[in-house]
């Protein structure tokens, strides 16, 4: 394990959640007045819900072992064996780190997605739709491009280096 790249992950993915009441602080100055409360709460939902889902099964769903390089299987449900070992994904720091650095950008994305429909969702229906987004659409993508899909080995991105 190198402790330099232990060090940095845990400063960028502090750095990633405070992009979450930043991005709050930004869409609640542009709605009306009325709505401000309302789109920061949808920020900082984001945080809970798609937190406990990522650890629940997002993880697993995205870098678990492989199906037919589409989805990841749920070894890794409620972060079942994600530890201080280092994992293939991620070989010179703790496999936990990388969840939670992971796991931070699957909360900020559909934060993000909030800008795009603002003032026109309920907070109930915004909760569902981030939460079954995440499952259905990030978690396989993320899968797809990063932990062992099919677009990872067509040069989208770089592999991880096997361990001999």
């Amino acid at each position: 394990m190198n402790t330099g790249d232990t060090a940095w992950l845990l400063v960028s993915t502090a750095l990633v959640l405070f992009m979450v009441p930043g991005l709050a602080l930004f869409y609640g100055g542009l709605v009306a007045e009325k709505n401000v409360i309302a789109m920061m709460a949808q920020s900082f939902a984001a945080i809970g819900i798609v937190g406990v889902l990522w650890a629940v099964a997002g993880y697993s769903l995205a870098f678990g072992t492989d199906h037919g390089e589409v989805i990841g299987d749920f070894g890794h449900a409620l972060l079942l064996g994600v530890g201080s070992a280092p994992s293939v994904f991620a070989p010179h720091i703790p496999a936990l780190l990388f969840a939670a650095y992971q796991m931070m950008f699957a909360i900020i994305t559909p934060a993000l997605i909030a800008g795009a429909f603002t003032d026109r969702m309920h907070f109930r229906g915004y909760l569902v739709f981030i939460g079954l987004w995440s499952l259905v659409v990030y978690c396989p993508f993320a899968h797809w491009v990063w932990g062992g899909g099919f677009l990872g080995p067509h040069g989208l991105v770089r592999q991880p280096p096997m361990a001999s």
